[in-house]
This record gives C-alpha cells, structure tokens and sequence, in this order.
C-alpha cells in the first residue's frame, strides 16, 4: 500500500519475498523491487509504473505485465492491480497494489510457442483428435500428405482417413490411448483426399489435461511410400541374385555340354568352354549399371545389338557349325534402358539354353527388332528345340522378371506363346522410354 503521493506504508511478506528485498516504509516510493522492467527487458521508468498511472489518474489500472528484477539480478514476470483509495469525502489517500506472478505461466506459454511452430513447419503429418476420434487440429506436413486443408479436415472424424478394409484398426488405437498406452511407428495404409493410398508408419500418443487425465490422442504420420518401394526391389534383387547363383550351375554343365559336341581333344573343351565362360561374365557386366564415382564421365556405350550379341555369344558355336544360332535383325537403339533389357534377355537365353532351342545343337533363335509408329517391337522366336508344353504351372521368376521390367520400368507389353516347335516372346515397348 501506498499513502497518496506514492510511498510505501505496507507491504506482505509475500511481496517482500517477489522483491527479494525490504523496502523502507515512508521513504521508498510506488514499488519496493530493485529495478522495473518491460515485457521485452526495456527499463521502466517508475513515473511510467502501473502504481504511478493509478495514483496521477485517480484510477484503477489493473492487469499490466511487468518484469520485476531483484537485487541478485534475478527476473520475475507480474500483473499489477494497482486501485487508488478514497475517503469519505472522496479525498485519494493512497493505494493498494496486487502483484500477481506469471513467471511460470509465461515460460510455459513461450514453450507452447516453440512447440506449435515446430509442429507447423515440420513434414510429418501431426495432427490430434479427441476421444470419439473428431480430428482438433492438423499441421502444414498433415495437409501435404493427405491432401485436406485444415479448414476441411478439422472437426470431421479420423476415419476419413482410413481405407474401409482397415475401420477396425480405429476402435482398437483409441481403446489403447484410453488405457494410457503409447503406439510407435505403426505401419499401416490410409486413403488422401483423391482417393489414392498411401503407406504410412503412424505414432499414437495420449494427450493429458492439467488434472493428467486422459482427454485425446496426437498422431505423427509420416509417409514410407519409397521405403516400401526400396524394400520391393532390393526383395527382387535378392530374389534374382539367388535365382542367378542357382542357375551358375546349371549354366556351366550347359556350356560344358555344348563345347563336348564339336571338341575333339581335351585342350580343345578347355578352350571352348573359357571362351563361353568369358563370353558370359561380359554379358553379365553388361547388366551392372555404372556407378557415378567409378565412371569416367560418359555413360557406357552399349546398343541393344551389342547387348543381345554378348548375352548370345556363350551358346553360338556358328564357327563350329558353319551358321549362326542367333539372327538379329534391324537393331539400333541405345541408351540407359540397357541395364533392364539385359536381365530380361539374359534369362530369355537362359531358359532357351537350359530348356529350350539353345539346348541342342540344331537349335536357333531369331530375334527381330523393328520400329512400329511410337513402339519398339521385338520378337523371340525359337526353333529346332525340344517339343515345347505350355508350363502353366504358376509364375516362375522370369515371368516376375517380365513383368517387373517390361511393366514396370518401361510401361510395355509381353505376352509368351509356347508354340511345338519352340517358345515365341514378343514385347512392345513405347520408343521414347529406350533412352531412360
């Protein structure tokens, strides 16, 4: 309290303890801190206190902040409630000031600050839902993934975002919440606003009122579309790996084998069968893409005519035979595509040495390239091999290879035709996907 020119006639313990010092009654005037301060740490003139403005204006001047900064230099943030004191008569005689400390109120809320802007630059969806599954609020990253503005989304259930095939999943996350358990990095599917599916791995955790009860639910969503996409193909190239080691085997009797035919002396199978092997392991070069730190700043030059003539060279004996095993017609396209039309012919060969035309000596195979309007068109024709059955027994891996590239990477088409008297394979691919 002060008289009415502003000196301090009494004051708590309390606000002593605010002040960290005793101020001395009648001589210290309108406040008893060390220093008065602004909100943002510029001084403030005691003429310019909240006391001082109720006491000239003869009026209450209540809930002002203020920074009050003891004599160990230590700071504390106040509303000040200052209401001037009337006699009878109507004569101010004083004042009496309430401070009420908001120290701990205004970190808090600087700290809600940093964590709201944190959640809204970040790219992982974030967004919170009640107990009944209403969605309350949705960050920048939510808005990305799954296509809905806030303005959309807020106040609409959760299960907008969940697939119908996976509505059971939402029932079984809040029973969780409601018990107080945390989810991490659930892997699950959910649907944007265009309709399309996306994978996600999702992280459920409870949200607390100030009593610590349980009132709702914040989810971390974050998009693993090219994760699983990863996954996908290093499982293929795992798959095509074992598939390739098995065939090593298979091959080197096959090459063996051939050589025997025509080989009369032992140094003449041990010369055929290394020129085979050799042949093979170039063709198997060409199906390694150049890495970026061992190239030498252009790509590998390799034609489609170059690919299929080293792929085929460890089955032709044309030299032996007096006529090639393998015609290849009308070919002169290159570029990047190079990498996936070696897999695919690589197990077209391999299949034909094992099973098919290249697997006796008065086999062949004619391969056919030819431009039609946007497409290439290339055709595999064996002939001369063994009796051909349809094996419609499910999907081998070369089918998986087929499809993986001829689908997959260049958006084509193949379809095979088990014919008497040898396999035929065609495949259209659209010209301008060869160079990618």
């Amino acid at each position: 309290m002060t008289d009415a020119e502003g000196r301090i006639t009494f004051y708590n313990e309390a606000a002593a303890r605010l002040w960290g010092r005793r101020p001395q009654l009648g001589a210290d005037a309108l406040c008893g801190s060390w220093r008065l301060l602004r909100p943002d740490g510029r001084p403030l003139p005691q003429a310019e206190c909240p006391m001082a403005v109720a006491l000239r204006e003869r009026r209450a001047n209540r809930g002002h902040e203020i920074v009050l900064e003891r004599p160990d230099g230590d700071r504390v943030i106040v509303l000040s409630y200052p209401t001037p004191l009337f006699d009878a008569a109507g004569r101010m005689t004083g004042a009496i000031n309430m401070l009420l400390e908001t120290t701990d109120r205004a970190t808090s809320y600087d700290a809600a600050q940093r964590f709201a802007a944190i959640v809204e630059s970040s790219d992982d969806a974030i967004l919170s839902k009640d107990l009944d599954g209403t969605i309350l609020s949705w960050n920048r990253g939510a808005e990305m993934l799954f296509g809905y503005t806030a303005e959309e989304i807020v106040g609409k259930p959760v299960s907008t975002l969940i697939p119908p095939d996976r509505h059971d999943e939402e029932p079984n996350i809040l029973g969780r919440i409601r018990a107080g358990e945390r989810i991490d990095h659930y892997e699950t599917v959910r649907r944007r606003k265009d309709g399309s599916l996306v994978d996600i791995s999702l992280s459920v955790s409870p949200i607390r009122n100030a009593e610590g009860r349980i009132v709702g639910a914040s989810k971390n969503a974050r998009d693993i579309t090219e994760r699983r996409r990863a996954e996908e193909q290093q499982h293929l190239l795992i798959q095509e790996m074992d598939h390739r080691v098995k065939n090593l085997f298979s091959l080197a009797s096959s090459i063996v084998s051939l050589s025997l035919r025509s080989a009369t002396t032992v140094e003449e199978l041990a010369s055929a069968v290394i020129a085979r092997l050799h042949a093979l392991s170039k063709a198997h070069t060409l199906t390694v893409p150049v890495r970026p730190e061992s190239a030498t700043g252009t790509e590998r030059a390799t034609t489609l005519h170059m690919l299929l003539r080293t792929i085929l060279a460890p089955y032709d004996d044309s030299g032996e035979r007096g006529a090639a095993r393998a015609t290849i017609v009308d070919i002169a396209v290159s570029g990047g595509a190079v990498t996936g039309f070696a897999l695919l012919f690589h197990e077209f060969a391999t299949n034909a040495a094992k099973y098919g035309a290249l697997s006796v000596p008065q086999g062949s195979v004619e391969i056919v390239c030819e431009r039609a309007g946007p497409a290439f068109v290339l055709t595999w024709t064996e002939r001369g091999g063994p009796l051909v059955v349809d094996p419609h027994e499910g999907e081998g891996f070369g089918t998986l290879l087929g499809r993986a590239t001829v689908h997959g990477q260049f958006g084509g088409e193949i379809s095979r035709d088990w014919r008497p008297q040898g396999l035929f394979i065609r495949l259209s691919v659209a010209v301008d996907r060869l160079n990618g």
